[in-house]
């Protein structure tokens, strides 16, 4: 069976290293724009709503005629703003988390997510990776580094590079932050173990992956560079021109 998806695009307002970040421009576009523009592409998502916490981003999503609504300012993680969301559109089976610093998203990188979840219900969750390029710098702990079965199963996700190249180089995979969730699974992930792995690694999804959870993980051979520093925004504004999106 099918199953109903809501896409979700989380665009909170405080950051330590990029304040106000959905509302950087990007040509005459803010970057929450750009993102919803993008998402809304996908021909696997039935309803598409941005999450944010500040009045400002509201009124923005608002102005570019995108669906919004507001959510609470203290939420430790993008997860439990999502599953504040989730409790909001009891309607839906599959949730989808499109990070609100990815300008550049590609449609086809949501569905495959999608679809990879669809193809196997009994993983509680799907997410993508990409190889490394060879401009990318492995051991960069922003770019968080992920190993898969031959199922495409994950079995890691580490700010540090892995695997280890001990006896010959290896081949690095990208994590890329985007997820699709079973309904039920995300309502119920407060109750997983406290996981080590996720306190060491300041990642949310090793979480689930220590309780023994199953996470699928789509490969794509290309994708757009999120945004995590003011530095990074040059960057995608470059790609942006270089591509013809902005003058």
């Amino acid at each position: 069976m099918v199953k109903k998806v809501l896409g979700v695009i989380p665009a909170r307002y405080a950051s330590t290293r990029f304040p106000a970040k959905p509302l950087a421009l990007i040509g005459n576009k803010s970057m929450v724009e750009w993102t919803y523009i993008h998402a809304k592409q996908s021909k696997s998502i039935d309803h598409l709503v941005v999450a944010t916490d500040h009045i400002e981003i509201m009124e923005k999503v608002k102005s570019f005629g995108g669906n919004v609504v507001m959510t609470n300012e203290n939420h430790p993680t993008g997860t439990d703003r999502l599953i504040e969301v989730c409790g909001m559109y009891p309607e839906f089976d599959l949730i989808v988390n499109i990070q609100g610093d990815e300008p550049g998203i590609e449609s086809n990188l949501i569905d495959g997510v999608v679809a990879l979840k669809q193809r196997n219900p009994e993983w509680q969750m799907t997410t993508a990776a990409v190889p490394f390029q060879s401009s990318e710098d492995p051991g960069d702990p922003n770019r968080v580094k992920v190993v898969f079965d031959r199922e495409g199963k994950a079995g890691y996700f580490s700010r540090s590079p892995i695997p280890a190249s001990f006896k010959k180089p290896a081949m690095y995979f990208r994590h890329l932050g985007i997820y699709c969730y079973e309904r039920a699974f995300l309502l119920g992930y407060h109750s997983l173990p406290t996981s080590t792995w996720e306190e060491s690694e300041s990642l949310e999804q090793l979480r689930a992956l220590q309780a023994g959870k199953s996470i699928g993980v789509h490969l794509t051979e290309k994708a757009s560079l999120g945004v995590d520093t003011p530095e990074d925004l040059e960057i995608v504004r470059a790609e942006f021109k270089k591509s013809g999106l902005i003058a």
